[in-house]
């Protein structure tokens, strides 16, 4: 097999592909009101491709899509048996097969003709965290009132468009249409040019009351690329009703919010190993984060030979700081692949602190008994990850006779 080295953002491989069998293949062939049945024997397949993995994206299975193309023409060699006579014997036929095959399949697939196959959205999979937006809500001014017998107590819920990570919420500020805040945030950002910061300032309620769930006092929105990187940007939002800029409902106010932005963009530097045949593309966390912080970056690959007494859909549970999250649930499999990615935004770097890891089963239906069961844990600490930038390994599980799992680890600095 020949493999390439290129410039770009791709794998190049050329296999030599033999492929024969004896297959009991049968065509059924009707003309003129006849049908005939032929069998297709002794099938053998000898073609030299070109196997282009493009683009190389940070996201399982690691490629967007695969371009396969023919460096020469394909040999195929086969029989057909008409009546348990070899119909291929006729004088002039295999030849005329042969180099019709061939024909075809050159005029599609020959280089540079290429058969494109799409494994995923190349635009989507190649979002990888590129800044940090760091966000304070200031104050609100002027919310309208929303309780029948007293003053509203509002909360904001702040959450990053195209983001499937659970909204940010700040402290209820009880009985008060003006209240003050100075909370910090942190979001990651993936896409500058296009993704918002949208934010929603709610009514809260006892979750006891009957008049029901959280009412919404305002809403507003704020995109990336307004926010100069690297400058403090003060905003105050009239909050809509609606972010439909025809809705008539906005003209009425509902109150004004106060936020402090800062765009981080992130410095992306190549770190070279001491192996020379590869190196790692590390993005830098921007400059100005607190004592030397930066991004914990998260990839759970996958588990082997998890045991579970009453079920096994397996999950993973990543504890850091008090922070949590959660991969995927796969049902009814003891050797789940997750590939699921998380960031851990880190005011310093965390050296003396672990990451905690569970991995749990849930069971498929509610109600029973045993609803989740521990299949094992692991504590990582991270020292390794900081002086290394990056590792990827492999942990047996506590409290599992054979369970292992496979994390990979990334720190980000400034």
């Amino acid at each position: 097999m020949k493999v390439y080295i290129t410039e770009e953002q791709e794998l190049i491989m050329e296999p030599s592909l033999k492929w024969a069998a004896n297959p009991n293949i049968t065509v059924v062939v009707k003309a003129y009101g006849l049908k005939a049945t032929i069998q297709i024997v002794d099938l053998q397949v000898f073609a030299s491709p070109r196997i282009t993995l493009k683009p190389l994206v940070p996201t399982f299975p690691c490629f967007a899509k695969i371009l396969v193309s023919l460096m020469e023409k394909p040999h195929v060699d086969f029989g057909l048996k008409l009546l348990g006579a070899d119909v291929m014997a006729i004088p002039g036929l295999y030849i005329f097969v042969q180099e019709t095959i061939k024909e075809q399949v050159a005029s599609m697939y020959l280089w540079p003709k290429t058969l494109e196959v799409p494994i995923m959205d190349p635009s989507k999979a190649s979002k990888r965290p590129v800044g940090i937006l760091l966000v304070k809500v200031v104050r609100a001014q002027n919310l309208r009132k929303k309780d029948l017998l007293g003053k509203s107590d509002p909360y904001v819920k702040l959450k990053m468009s195209d983001d499937k990570l659970p909204s940010k919420k700040t402290t209820v500020k009880r009985s008060n249409l003006n209240p003050e805040w100075n909370e910090d945030f942190k979001f990651v950002v993936t896409d500058p040019e296009n993704q918002a910061l949208e934010v929603d300032v709610f009514d809260w309620e006892q979750a006891w009351l009957p008049v029901g769930k959280h009412e919404k006092m305002g809403m507003n929105m704020i995109t990336l690329r307004e926010l100069p990187p690297e400058e403090t940007k003060v905003t105050t939002l009239n909050l809509l009703k609606t972010m439909d800029p025809n809705d008539v409902q906005n003209e009425k106010s509902r109150g004004e919010l106060t936020l402090e932005l800062i765009y981080k963009p992130f410095k992306e530097e190549d770190i070279e190993k001491e192996d020379t045949e590869s190196a790692d593309v590390i993005e830098k966390a921007p400059d100005g984060t607190p004592a030397g912080g930066g991004l914990l970056y998260v990839i759970v690959h996958e588990a082997q030979d998890l045991e579970g007494k009453h079920h096994t859909n397996p999950y993973a549970k990543i504890i850091f700081k008090g922070e949590e999250k959660k991969t995927k649930v796969i049902k009814k499999n003891r050797d789940p692949r997750w590939e699921d990615e998380f960031e851990f935004v880190c005011e310093e770097p965390p050296v003396n602190d672990k990451l905690h890891v569970d991995v749990l089963s849930k069971a498929s239906k509610k109600g029973l008994i045993h609803g989740k069961e521990t299949l094992g844990y692991i504590d990582i600490s991270l020292a390794d990850v900081i002086s290394n930038k990056r590792i990827n390994e492999k942990y047996h599980l506590i409290d599992s006779k054979n369970g292992q799992i496979q994390i990979e680890l990334q720190w980000r600095t400034s």
